[in-house]
């Protein structure tokens, strides 16, 4: 596997933060703390996402609490927030000069933040962090990474797999859900003129796309950051796209992933039979044990093409901020969180571990979380800028009209691209 040296290596160095100065606006200093001086951290996280729930009951229960037992000196005062509430905080609070300690911060925020000068560097400075950093998915640690360092470790991940219906795989005449670009296109031609669509999905973002581009051997730029053009447009790139867009044209998938909000939705679509394969992540399977007791979903590696069976990484990062007078009792905390204790702990109230030494544990748990450990094996994390929502935007805006057969996926491809390029460029 690759390793955190390695990794680094493929960066190019581009000099010092634009915006660094916000923590001397906000009168914030990084000062390397003792955990031989009682310290109180402050962790501010979303498990509850603002309310009770049996991840924030595990960790104020159990995880704190064991992990104070071990280091007498230190507490963890954790505070939780809505999901959509925690991003305003840390921005209003970064401007005040008020962050915490630690932060649980979706993998989208930590470039943006990053480039702020608000998250800490963790390579080069966390004890024991390139042997921390090697031992979790490699799409995971990307999600951490900005201008050439890790401003953070992984905390939870998960992936998208392919979810199917077996009633509408039946249908088709076909036993197993597509495992290859072929077999999808076989799918939809066995249900053809059935009423039902042979996959499904909710939009046209990185996280919807991606997975389809890269397991068609494409890519959204190169592994420096430097340029999107001749990558997001290379013939690769556009078979894996032009799939969608043919199986689209052919009324195989349903126009919900242009943007028909009256469509049916993905976790509606599949359990009904509507649909017969989605995309989708391991949080729908309490949803549908709730609300279709009598649906069993089968779960599938991304259909393979030409560069294998890749998905897309989500979940979530545990970040130090640099308004921390307590490095090392902080650094204690992340590497906590790292651990057998703290990753089973939280994977058995429904969070995915991001180490592979414990899958099997995990599996253990909850066999359905197998197949998402396999797809995390390959999955890779969506473009690490700062600017990730508005590549979101572009693809969205340029894909729209290939799919409604304005202009063709070369077309469409290329001039996302260019936009991205100018994206890019702003980082160098």
């Amino acid at each position: 596997m690759e390793t955190l040296a390695m990794r680094q290596s493929r960066f190019a160095a581009t000099g010092a933060f634009a915006l660094a100065g916000v923590l001397v606006l906000g009168g914030c200093a990084a000062s390397g703390g003792s955990a031989d001086e009682p310290v109180t951290l402050t962790f501010w996280g979303t498990y509850g996402n603002g309310g009770n729930s049996a991840q924030t009951e595990v960790l104020e229960n159990e995880l704190i609490p064991a992990f104070e037992k071990a280091n007498p000196g230190i507490e963890v005062d954790y505070v939780d927030m809505p999901y959509d509430g925690l991003k305003q905080k840390l921005t209003t609070s970064a401007a005040g000069g008020e962050l915490p300690d630690l932060i649980r911060s979706d993998i989208g925020w930590v470039a943006q933040f990053a480039e702020l000068g608000v998250f800490k560097q963790l390579d080069g400075q966390m004890p024991d962090f390139e042997d921390l950093a090697n031992a979790v998915y490699p799409g995971t640690l990307q999600t951490t990474s900005w201008d050439g360092h890790y401003y953070g470790l992984p905390l939870n991940t998960n992936t998208r797999v392919l979810v199917a219906n077996q009633s509408a795989l039946d249908a088709a005449g076909v036993a197993a859900p597509p495992a290859t670009f072929d077999e999808l296109r076989a799918l939809a031609a066995g249900l053809a003129g059935k009423g039902i669509a042979a996959f499904a999905d909710s939009g046209l973002n990185a996280w919807n796309v991606m997975p389809w581009i890269w397991s068609a051997g494409g890519d959204i730029a190169d592994e420096d950051l430097t340029t999107s053009t001749g990558y997001l447009d290379s013939d690769e790139s556009v078979a894996g796209v032009q799939l969608l867009v043919d199986l689209y044209q052919d009324g195989a998938i349903p126009n919900l992933i242009t943007g028909n909000t009256g469509a049916t939705s993905t976790s509606d679509g599949l359990p009904s039979g509507e649909y017969a394969t989605i995309l989708d992540g391991p949080w729908m399977q309490d949803i549908w044990a709730g609300q279709y007791p009598d649906f069993t979903p089968i779960y599938a590696p991304v259909p393979a093409g030409d560069g294998g069976s890749i998905s897309v990484v989500g979940g979530e990062s545990i970040v130090v901020t640099e308004a921390t007078e307590h490095a090392d009792a902080a650094y204690k905390f992340v590497e906590f969180t790292q651990s057998e204790e703290y990753q089973l702990g939280m994977a058995k109230a429904g969070q995915m571990t991001v180490k592979p030494e414990f899958a099997a544990a995990q599996a253990e748990i909850a066999p359905y979380y197998e197949a998402f450990s396999n797809q995390l094996e390959t999955a890779r994390a969506r473009l690490p800028i700062p600017q990730a929502g508005e590549v979101d935007t572009i693809l969205n805006t340029e894909l729209v009209p290939a799919f409604e057969g304005e202009v063709s996926v070369k077309e469409a491809l290329t001039a996302a691209a260019k936009q991205i390029d100018a994206l890019l460029a702003e980082n160098q």
